[in-house]
């Protein structure tokens, strides 16, 4: 079973499309939602400064990270990617 996966971002945020996009690179295109913080107060508090984050509700990577630190954080968490 395949962890969910989460994308904190924004409308706008290009650091975001390209976190977005190393989740595309390693082909998990369609196993992570994306959750734009500016519709919730708490989210917005919690992570505005630091989009893109991916949690899998337990664990998370901040930015920056590149395709190196994604694949470590994934294997740590037990998440089948394909790269």
């Amino acid at each position: 079973m395949t962890k969910e996966l989460i994308l904190y971002s924004t409308e706008g945020c290009h650091l975001c499309e390209m976190a977005s996009e190393l989740l595309h690179r390693v082909g998990l295109s369609q196993q992570f939602d994306i959750i734009d913080i500016a519709f919730n107060d708490e989210l917005f508090s919690r992570y505005g400064v630091t989009i893109p984050v991916i949690s899998t509700g337990s664990s998370e990577l901040n930015w920056p990270f590149d395709i190196h630190q994604l694949t470590q954080w994934l294997n740590l968490n037990g998440i089948t990617y394909h790269s």
